[in-house]
C-alpha cells in the first residue's frame, strides 16, 4: 500500500486543528479538495478516521492509532525534501491549552525567533509524543508532573488568572473575589476534569464541590454556557481577550491569586538552530514584561517554581 503524503497531511492537519475550515485554511486548499483527500486515504486504510457530527469533528479509534505515525510520515517527506534542497525547516512549535489562547504569548515573540511553523497539539500527553519521535522541535502549554523522560522545560510566563461566571450568580457584582468564596459554586469545565489538571488542582484546594463538564466547542461557545447556569463559574487567564458574550461577568482573584504557569518544551537532543532563538526571545519578553512574577504569600500555584523549572534554554 503506497501512501500519498498530501492525503496524509491533511488528515494530520485535520487531527490537529479538529475542524475541516480551519485545517483547509492552514494548507491554503479548499474545504472540499481537503474532504477528498481525507475520504480517499479513508478508503485507502479500509477505516473511519473521523467522527464527523454535531458536537464537531473527533478522531475514531483507528485515527487515533494513525496520527502518531502519520506525522512521522510527513516529517520524513519535509526532511526528505530539505535534504536535497539543502533549505534547513522552520523551527515547529505545537501549542496546547487552547481555551487559554497560548498563540496570543507566541505572537508577541516570533518576529524575534525566527520562521516558526505552528501547530495544535490536543494536551501534553500527545504533544510529549510528538517532541520524542521529532515530530516538532518545542512546544509551549502548562506542565504538570509526570514530564516524560527525555523532555526539559523551562517557565515562560506565571500568569494571573479570573474568574468567569454569570452577571446572575450570587458573587457577580463584587469587584474581587477569593477563590474559598467560590466553594459553593459549580466549576465548569471544557472536558473531563481529571485530563484538566490546573482546573482539577484548583477545585480540590479550595474545596470545590460541585463541577459540569462541557465540550470544547472553543472559547466563546463555552463562555456562552457559563453565562447561561447562575451558579456556575470557570477560570481564564486575565489577559485572554474576552469574546462579547451577554451576561458573562469576569472577576479578578486575590489572596491568593490563581497562576496559570506556561512553560517551552524540548527535547534536550534537538539541535535545531532557531530553538535558542526561541527560547532567548521568551526570556526577554518575560523580563520586559515581568511574566515571572511570583510571591508564595499573595499567589497560588498547583506546582510552586523550583531551582530546575527557572527560564533558560540549554
Amino acid at each position: 500500500m503506497d501512501l500519498d503524503v498530501a492525503q496524509v497531511r491533511a488528515f494530520v492537519c485535520t487531527a490537529e486543528e479538529l475542524h475541516f475550515g480551519r485545517a483547509a485554511g492552514t494548507l491554503a486548499i479548499s474545504q472540499q479538495a481537503l474532504s477528498k483527500r481525507i475520504a480517499r486515504l479513508e478508503s485507502l486504510l479500509g477505516a473511519e478516521l473521523f467522527q464527523r457530527g454535531g458536537n464537531g469533528v473527533r478522531l475514531t479509534e483507528a485515527g487515533q492509532r494513525f496520527l502518531p505515525p502519520a506525522r512521522q510520515t510527513v516529517a520524513a517527506a519535509d526532511a526528505a525534501v530539505a535534504a536535497v534542497s539543502g533549505k534547513e525547516h522552520p523551527l515547529r512549535v505545537d501549542v496546547w491549552g487552547h481555551l487559554y489562547a497560548p498563540m496570543r504569548m507566541l505572537a508577541q515573540v516570533a518576529g524575534r525567533a525566527g520562521e516558526l511553523a505552528l501547530g495544535h497539539g490536543r494536551d501534553l500527553p500527545s504533544v510529549a509524543t510528538a517532541l520524542l519521535h521529532g515530530d516538532i522541535d518545542a512546544a509551549l502549554g502548562r506542565v504538570h508532573p509526570p514530564l516524560p523522560a527525555g523532555l526539559a522545560h523551562r517557565l515562560v510566563r506565571l500568569e494571573p488568572v479570573d474568574a468567569v461566571l454569570s452577571e446572575d450568580h450570587p458573587l457577580a457584582a463584587e469587584p474581587a473575589l477569593q477563590p474559598n468564596q467560590l466553594r459553593d459554586s459549580t466549576l465548569w469545565a471544557p472536558g473531563a476534569l481529571d485530563r484538566l489538571d490546573f482546573l482539577h488542582r484548583f477545585a480540590d484546594r479550595f474545596g470545590i464541590q460541585n463541577t459540569a463538564t462541557s465540550v470544547n466547542l472553543g472559547l466563546a461557545h463555552f463562555l456562552a454556557e457559563v453565562a447561561g447556569e447562575p451558579r456556575s463559574f470557570s477560570l481564564v487567564p486575565a489577559d485572554v481577550p474576552l469574546p462579547e458574550i451577554p451576561g458573562l461577568r469576569s472577576v479578578p482573584l486575590f489572596d491568593p491569586t490563581p497562576l496559570y504557569a506556561w512553560s517551552l518544551v524540548w527535547c534536550p537532543g534537538n539541535e535545531h538552530p532557531r530553538l535558542n532563538g526561541l527560547a532567548a526571545a521568551c526570556a526577554e519578553e518575560a523580563g520586559r514584561s515581568r511574566w515571572l512574577e511570583y510571591d508564595p504569600t499573595r499567589d497560588w500555584l498547583p506546582e510552586p517554581p523550583t531551582s530546575d523549572a527557572g527560564f533558560g534554554h540549554d
